[in-house]
């Protein structure tokens, strides 16, 4: 109703146009009792945030576990255009937290092994744990690179696609949080039974492993940033920047252990969403390519040819006028149609190409190599034969261009 009463029209595609910031879902989490206490607010006695420092550091580790497959649980041949496009989060995961969480994360690394000393106990609960809910105060989120950062009381699932269904990474967040809590406890309990330590200090212990082990998974410097992407690949972390590599971690024998035991998918329900994925993902990279043959043989070139032989006409015209006269007059109409010739040649072959790829790729079975001849070898031609329609849609004048030009969608029309 909105964009109807200012004449706009409503686009759910991720990155509708080029050069242009595409749109997507920031999706706020958190976890609380069945009586509406935040899990993820500090409170006001050490105790309380203990228990705020316990399901945050569990948030990372859960995390820091299971990566890739959150980073799946986004992914699509439309937010492909959008993730780590200067404008969204990268296609690597990370959590931002903050400098002064990041502090307190620090210090209690230091956390002694095994039992703790009554005064270190009494440091931690007053100086470490009992400072957060002053540190939160100021501790605004100021990183909107990350593509899952902690905002005060929730994280912040940035990276999901505006016409995606947040059913599908909040599965997985939730599945991989129940899962970690469940470890937690486990080696809470272990350390209560056979180590004889007190609850807080089993915790504390735990929570310490858990800090040091989850580090990579925590960045706090600029996401779009190559060096954030060569520091990336050294921690250990995935970055996979489209659908069909993102989805094979979906049959993984973690992620399928993983959804098994927590009862949420079978193994068959797995694959079978796999499989649904990858071709949703075939047929949109079919759709354009076919979009593309029609486009350019249909519109594009025929356009190129008119407006050409109206050159043309015009030079014939200009020597018949004028004699030998007419070269300096004519050049510059010379030179368009050259330089016409040799974009409707390039998106020729570069169309014919595609379509003998698309051949190719339609003759495969298997879905998963099916996916990957799209991905690889069929898509990478979109933006070849787009860089010399643009080229044409700038040269040929408006009257004789079928199409809205660039410019008319975005500005004018």
């Amino acid at each position: 109703k909105i964009a109807d009463k200012h004449h706009f029209k409503v686009l759910f595609h991720e990155k509708p146009f080029a050069g242009i910031n595409g749109s997507g879902k920031h999706n706020n989490w958190s976890l609380s009792t069945d009586t509406g206490v935040n899990l993820l607010s500090p409170g006001s006695t050490p105790m309380k945030n203990l228990q705020f420092l316990t399901f945050f550091v569990n948030t990372i580790k859960a995390v820091d576990n299971y990566e890739e497959l959150l980073r799946s649980s986004i992914a699509s041949a439309s937010n492909d255009h959008r993730l780590g496009a200067n404008e969204a989060p990268p296609a690597i995961l990370s959590i931002f937290i903050g400098e002064q969480l990041n502090e307190v994360l620090n210090e209690l690394e230091g956390v002694s092994k095994g039992k703790l000393s009554p005064e270190e106990k009494t440091e931690l609960k007053l100086n470490v744990v009992g400072k957060i809910p002053e540190i939160l105060l100021d501790n605004t989120d100021r990183n909107r690179t990350s593509p899952f950062a902690f905002t005060g009381n929730k994280f912040e699932m940035r990276g999901v696609g505006s016409k995606a269904n947040c059913a599908k990474p909040m599965t997985v967040l939730n599945t991989i949080m129940a899962k970690q809590l469940l470890s937690f406890k486990k080696e809470v309990d272990q350390l209560v039974d056979k180590k004889g330590l007190k609850k807080d200090e089993a915790i504390f212990n735990v929570l310490r492993e858990y800090i040091k082990t989850c580090k990579r998974i925590r960045f706090e410097g600029d996401g779009y940033s190559e060096a954030w992407e060569n520091e990336a690949k050294s921690r250990g972390l995935s970055n996979n920047k489209n659908t069909p590599q993102a989805l094979k971690v979906l049959t993984s024998k973690e992620s399928l252990a993983l959804f098994k035991s927590m009862n949420v998918m079978s193994e068959i329900e797995v694959r079978v969403r796999q499989e649904v994925e990858l071709e949703e993902y075939v047929s949109h990279i079919q759709i354009e390519g076919r979009v593309f043959t029609e486009l350019a043989y249909g519109y594009v070139i025929p356009a190129a040819v008119e407006y050409q032989n109206k050159l043309i006409k015009n030079v014939v015209g200009l020597k018949e006028v004028y004699g030998a006269a007419h070269k300096k007059m004519s050049e510059s109409q010379l030179d368009i149609v050259e330089r016409i010739s040799e974009h409707i040649r390039d998106i020729k072959i570069k169309t014919d190409a595609m379509v003998e790829e698309r051949k190719k790729a339609n003759n495969m079975v298997e879905i998963n190599k099916k996916a990957l001849a799209y991905c690889d070898h069929v898509r990478p031609y979109f933006d070849q034969i787009r860089y010399h329609c643009d080229k044409l849609e700038q040269l040929i004048g408006n009257e004789y261009w079928p199409l809205s030009k660039y410019r008319e969608l975005l500005f004018i029309k």
